[in-house]
Parts: C-alpha cells; structure tokens; sequence
C-alpha cells in the first residue's frame, strides 16, 4: 500500500487533513480524469467511468482509492470502486428495485417487509457509490440527507405503529449525516416505548474510517442498545485504520456484524472468504451474513450461482469456529426477503431417528424422544394458544389446513376467472375452498420443509432393517 503523499494529487495534504472525514468526503475522485491520476485506467474501465456513471455516480474517497493496485485491474478493492463497462450489459432479469422495496414503503423513507421491523432511510447519499449497490433506485439520486418533514413523518409511522420493535436505520450511508442530525433521528427512536433496538447500517469503517471518531461512539453510547452492521468485502479492505475505527465503536459498547455480498471472481473463494471472516474477528466484528448478489441493473458480472454461496458454507462450517461462519442468504427478488440457504446436513427423518451427516461426511442418527406429543392450551411456556403467529404458525398452530399464492391458474378455473376471496396471500381455513374438497384432494394439505424426507422406519447403520417392534 501507497503513502498517500506518494501520490501527486495529494503530495501537499497534512496528516490532520488525511485524517479528516470531512475532508476525504469533499475531496473524494469523481471524473475520470481524478480516478486516472491515482491508477492507470483500462479501456473497459474509462467507457464504464464515461458511460456508465450516467446512471449511477462515481464516488471513491482518497482513503479507499489508496487501497487500489495502481496497475492491476483485477485488485478486489478496484473492482469494487471503479465502473466498467460491464455496467452497461443490463440482464432481462434485472430489475431497478429488484427487492420491491418501494411497494412496501407506507410513507416515504420507510420500507416495512417484515412483522415487527422497518428500514429507515435517513439518506441517499454514500462517501464511496459501490459498484455492486442494489439500491441504486435510491441511492445518489439527489445527493443529500432526507428533508427533516419526510424525516419526522417516518418517526411517527413509527410511532404510531406499536408492532415496530427493531428501526434499521440506513441509506445510502447512516453515517453521512453530521452526529447533530444523527442524534436527532435516534433520540427520538429512543424515546418510542416500543422501539427496543436501533441498528445503523454503514460502510464507513471499510471506505471512511476517519468517520468514526471519539465524538461519534460517545454520542451513540448514549442510546443504548445500539447495532452497526458494516459491509467488509474482503481481507483487503481490513487495515490498520478499519481495524482502529471498529475498536472506537467496540469500546463505546456497540456490537458489529459485517454484511459480505458474495461476488465473482473477488470473493467466491473458501479460502479468500474464510480469511475475510477471521480478520473480522480480530477486529471484534461478527460475521453476520453472507449475500446473494442481487438483480440490480448491470451486474450480471458480478453474480454467482447460488451453488457457490453453498459451498463456501461447506467450507466454513465445521472448519472454523461458529463465531466466523454467517448465514447465507437470498433476499428474493420481488420483496419475498431473505432466504437463508446452507448445506444440507439433514438426510431423512422419521418418527423414531434423524439421519444426520457432519462437515467430513460422517453420517449419524439421533433417536427423536420417545413420548406423548404435548397438546397443551394454552402453552404452557408463553400462556397463549399461538394462535398470533403469523406465516405458517397459522397452519402449525391455527385452523388453516393450507396456504397458496394468489391468482392461481387452476383457482380462476374453478371460479370463472374471478379470484373472489383468494385475492391478496389467501390463507384458506376449514370455510375456504378447501372446505369442499373430498379427502385425498389435498383438504388436509401441510408444508414441509424440502430437505425433509420421510422415513419410517430407518435403516440401522450396517445391519439388517428394524421391525417396528425392535
């Protein structure tokens, strides 16, 4: 790694400029004659600086820039600051917001997907614009903080909304707003009774580690519990001055996850990805997920096969500790949210065994208990008869017998074309469709995990078969 004074563009800054956030972010590379002074550029890489930020701004703060191989186009950190012309090859698949978070905005600046949690975004602004964004609808659109009405008018959706446990606050980038304006939006999260947990999602300490300063972790300090998920993409993004900036928020008490988006030929390595995770904990940050690249428009080049995240898993669960194996998800395009998706380690279950195999391939049963199934109302654990679980709870737990899509060919046969009460998630109970169906036709429909195969009863390893008796 470079000195910055190496550079000529930044031959004269002084370390306490160097050290400024608030000078890496007015001075960070945004054409391409800023970026060609720092690396020597490609081809592919001056169309995609010419053509493709059209679409999408280019931002690299000189920090991260430092981070760049000067004359290897293929340097992880390069590839993940500088646009090429791959950009410009939008897939049929490819959708703006492929995570549909807009149609589940109920006021703006918030995207309520799941029960009991909201995503706030406070800005849409980012000091470094990455090239794998897949909130490209939002992000750098207009360059600035949210308008403090709109800010105020999601505080009180959230507010009015007593499900809402957990505020994700995010962006663009949590941390490019000023801490007065910051502490302005969590103070008044904090004051909400029903609002337990407050989350900030960043990428300052991998881009702008400058940004996190002894004033910042004292104020957050102070609005406990707080979360921070950052987005560390590989090992080389992990140095003295990331590592400096997650110890300052560590030390003020606020635990740190990091967010890896599983992209090709820069981290779908076992060994590049195993790496990244124990640098992380050696800086006191959790792996915490490991993402499927999304359908964002113009990066086919950077996708995998989900395949690839599985092996990762394989390689990582059992060959390290717990504590540096995430989860690997798939946020399903079309605002399903995140799937997690792993290996398989069940291989059959039955009413008396699970046949299970560990990370070396060993294959082993444990023998399921061997009593009454409890039936209690209410439960005796939680004093209820769960019946407010949403999901599939309601078939577990409720009267449901089945739970099915809208709009279904066959449904709008059967009623002349017209969905009737199917309209919206139809969750059918024992007055639904189902209701009328003879038995054998699927009036006792259940769901079952796929990886769930039924046996009954199992083979015992290297022996004859069980009778039931035995």
């Amino acid at each position: 790694m470079r000195h910055y004074t190496d550079v000529p563009l930044w031959r004269d800054v002084t370390p306490e400029q160097w050290g400024s956030w608030k000078w890496q972010l007015s001075h960070r590379l945004r054409t391409l004659d800023d970026v060609a002074r720092v690396v020597d550029l490609t081809e592919m890489e001056r169309a995609g600086i010419l053509r493709a930020t059209s679409d999408f701004p280019l931002s690299i703060t000189p920090y991260y820039a430092l981070l760049m191989n000067q004359s290897d186009p293929s340097c992880p950190v390069r590839r993940l600051a500088v646009p090429t012309s791959h950009e410009l090859n939008v897939a049929p698949e490819e959708r703006l917001d492929p995570l549909d978070e807009q149609a589940d905005a109920p006021v703006p600046l918030i995207t309520h997907r799941y029960p009991d949690r909201v995503l706030f975004l406070i800005t849409d602004m980012c000091s470094m614009y990455c090239r794998h964004c897949t909130r490209r609808h939002f992000t750098g659109e207009f360059g600035h903080a949210a308008p403090k009405p709109q800010i105020d008018r999601a505080i009180a959706y959230i507010r009015d909304t007593p499900a809402v446990r957990d505020v994700l606050i995010s962006g663009g980038d949590a941390l490019l707003v000023g801490d007065e304006w910051l502490e302005y939006v969590i103070s008044r999260l904090r004051a909400i009774d029903h609002v337990e947990i407050i989350r900030l999602g960043t990428r300052m300490p991998v881009v702008c580690p400058q940004r996190i300063t002894p004033a910042l972790a004292e104020m957050l300090r102070r609005y406990h519990p707080i979360y921070m998920n950052t987005h560390f993409n590989h090992p080389k993004e992990i140095t003295p001055e990331a590592a400096r900036a997650c110890a300052l928020l560590a030390d003020a008490g606020v635990p740190l996850g990091n967010q890896v988006v599983l992209l090709r030929d820069l981290n779908d390595c076992p060994v590049v990805m195993k790496r990244l995770m124990h640098e992380c904990l050696k800086i006191r940050v959790r792996p915490y997920y490991i993402y499927q690249c999304d359908l964002s428009p113009g990066l086919s080049h950077f996708r995998t096969p989900i395949r690839k995240g599985i092996e990762i898993l394989e390689m990582l669960r059992g060959h390290t500790t717990g504590f540096a194996v995430p989860t690997f998800v798939v946020d399903a395009p079309g605002g399903g949210g995140k799937i997690p998706v792993a290996p398989n380690y069940v291989l059959a279950m039955g009413e008396q065994r699970t046949l299970l195999r560990n990370y070396e391939g060993v294959i082993t049963v444990y023998p399921e208990p061997q009593y009454p199934a409890r039936d209690d109302h209410p439960c005796p654990l939680c004093h209820t008869d769960h019946s407010q679980l949403g999901g599939l709870g309601q078939l577990l737990y409720g009267d449901q017998t089945a739970m099915e899509p809208a709009g279904l060919e066959r449904r709008q046969r059967g009623h002349g074309g017209h969905s009737h009460a199917l309209e919206g998630v139809g969750v059918s109970g024992s007055a639904g469709p189902n209701a009328s169906r003879p038995a054998g036709h699927g009036a006792e429909s259940v769901v079952f995990p796929l990886n769930a195969l039924s046996v009954s009863p199992p083979r015992p390893l290297g022996g004859e078969p069980r009778t039931p008796e035995s």
